[in-house]
């Protein structure tokens, strides 16, 4: 009894370790492929995004512009565990949260004021040259549109 309780608790703490520290597939620079992207109406264009680890976190900065044409930049700093990490430079958003959906997959929840405002997912392909974001936003009108975003790694 004793060496399977010493054997469930190895196994456990392993797999705990696995997944603290599993690769974020969307790590590196992602460009825009805006001849294959779709933006729904009122929807700002990330064009350039970066995701970098940041000590036990990950960390990411997007470049872009917001639906009037004008420069926008947001960094989002927490864990990919689902919960909500505060995000600077978003006028849409305060919180964000990422969850890792399998092994190339991660989810999005974006929220201001603690309501969500925007959903995603962000599918990165088995090569890891390329990713698809699509994701739903309520545009400044009150509608829920959808944008499917296509990026190349750099």
């Amino acid at each position: 009894m004793k060496t399977k309780t010493i054997g469930l608790t190895l196994a456990l703490s392993i797999a705990a370790v696995a997944i603290c520290f599993a690769a974020n597939p969307t790590e590196g620079t992602w460009k825009l492929n805006e001849s294959k992207s779709t933006f729904g109406d009122g929807a700002g264009k990330s064009t350039t995004v970066v995701w970098a680890k940041a000590d036990h976190q990950q960390k990411c900065t997007v470049d872009g512009t917001d639906a009037d044409g004008k420069r926008t930049h947001s960094v989002w700093t927490g864990k990919l565990d689902g919960k909500d990490y505060p995000i600077t430079g978003d006028a849409q958003s305060d919180t964000r949260s990422f969850k890792m959906n399998g092994e190339n997959t991660l989810d999005m929840v974006s929220k201001k004021n603690g309501k969500v405002v925007g959903e995603g997912t962000i599918v990165v392909a088995a090569d890891r040259k390329t990713r698809t974001v699509t994701s739903t936003i309520t545009n400044a009108k009150g509608a829920k549109v959808t944008s499917t975003s296509f990026y190349d790694k750099s």
